[in-house]
């Protein structure tokens, strides 16, 4: 059996360890456009503040590649899969045929597309290659960041250039920071905290130009103000990495729609990670939980079931959990739904008390939650909405800062 794996990240990389636990003589290939051996994506930031050096990054000691005897094309993009003569086409003009075929190709950062955005010094964040591009910008002397996006990269950016000693001003179209991750109260909560620490903060607004000559020094905003940034991070958010699939090939909505073996709408062509729209367990309908744990299981579930082990995928959980300066955050599940008639939403603490705690329901079932501070608890609360379990008490119960969640497990 010859496996295709379209990507080395960590769901590429589990499904290679599950079909190589099933098989031992299967012939396994995997393409990435990235030359840097498997790493830890969410560990970037770190390096970036300088906290890790970037030589911490790879998740495996040794070359993982030998020691599971995958055969790498690396450095080498997907310019077009031929489903039905099963191969692929590279940048670079190479065919690989497949038996198999995982699409674990992950996802690419949005760029901002609006006058002097070629300049240099203007970075997304996404790849260990875009930190080291960071670095060696900051290497030469940077006095004003700005970044672009209140989303987690956004201010995993802002928070690395500032323990660096670099002034930073971040950009924010919304009204509030982290607004696809919290409600509108966890976000006035966030931004006072971010402003507190000496990040400049500014919501409602956009960039609508870069000016310099070689490497950006100004951005002028919708809002007619100009700010001096001679450094410019853009956290706009990421898309699946899809281009090389003709339209009506595969059967793709946001990402690749699969059934609960990952496997796509066409048969042998499995997908995992940020490129699959699997079952969310909140939501109950296909969805992207673009998170790290997520992607390592689809991963491995995926790996079985190219190798012949049926494993059915229980449904992906969006969930973080993240210290804000003095703030511990933890979102789960359908954190801040959009109004739906169905959802009734309970709520304790605030701004004021430094606590909050915000429990979505759908019913008498615990769809998403948002904790800010006092989040010991947090465990529980997934378990809950991962197994759709019914709440039989008062809900107003569950507003109290002591109740012991477990008495509902």
């Amino acid at each position: 059996m010859k496996h295709l794996i379209i990507g080395n990240g960590i769901a590429g990389i589990n499904a290679a360890r599950a079909i190589r636990e099933m098989d031992t003589s299967a012939a396994i290939f995997m393409v990435s456009d990235e030359t840097f051996p498997p790493y830890s994506r969410p560990m970037i930031s770190y390096v970036l503040e300088g906290s890790e050096p970037h030589e911490k990054l790879p998740l495996f000691a040794g070359n993982i590649y030998e020691d599971l005897d995958i055969t790498p094309v690396l450095g080498h993009r997907v310019a077009h899969l031929d489903v039905k003569k099963k191969f692929v086409h590279l940048e670079n003009g190479t065919d690989i045929d497949f038996q198999k075929l995982l699409i674990a190709s992950g996802a690419d950062a949005r760029h901002i597309r609006v006058p002097g955005a070629e300049l240099g010094n203007i970075f997304t964040m996404r790849t260990q290659k875009d930190v080291l591009d960071h670095l060696a910008a900051i290497s030469l002397g940077i006095k004003n960041a700005l970044v672009l996006g209140g989303g987690l990269v956004g201010f995993k950016a802002a928070h690395a250039l500032l323990k660096r000693g670099i002034k930073v001003t971040m950009l924010i179209t919304s009204a509030y920071p982290l607004a696809m991750q919290v409600d509108p109260t966890a976000g006035r909560m966030i931004l006072k905290e971010l402003q507190a620490r000496g990040l400049s903060v500014k919501v409602g607004v956009s960039v609508s130009s870069f000016d310099g000559e070689t490497r950006v020094k100004k951005a002028c905003l919708d809002s007619g103000e100009t700010l001096d940034c001679d450094l410019v991070i853009v956290g706009k958010g990421v898309d699946p990495s899809l281009g090389f699939i003709a339209e009506n090939d595969i059967e793709i909505d946001y990402g690749i729609l699969v059934d609960p073996y990952l496997c796509s709408s066409v048969s042998d062509i499995y997908a995992a990670g940020d490129a699959a729209e699997s079952m969310d367990i909140a939501r109950q309908k296909r969805w992207i939980n673009a998170i790290w744990p997520e992607a390592a299981i689809q991963g491995r579930i995926a790996g079985y079931n190219m190798a012949g082990r049926k494993v059915a995928c229980p449904g992906s959980l969006g969930r973080n959990v993240m210290r804000i300066f003095g703030l511990d955050v933890m979102t789960v599940g359908l954190a801040n739904p959009d109004g739906a008639d169905d959802l009734e939403i309970i709520q304790a603490g605030g701004e004021k008390a430094g606590v909050y705690r915000s429990l979505v329901f759908c019913r008498d079932i615990l769809v998403g939650a948002v904790l800010v501070n006092q989040i010991e608890q947090g465990g529980i609360l997934r378990a809950m909405i991962e197994n759709r379990i019914p709440v039989r008490i008062p809900k107003a119960y569950l507003m109290s800062l002591h109740f012991d969640y477990s008495k509902l497990l």
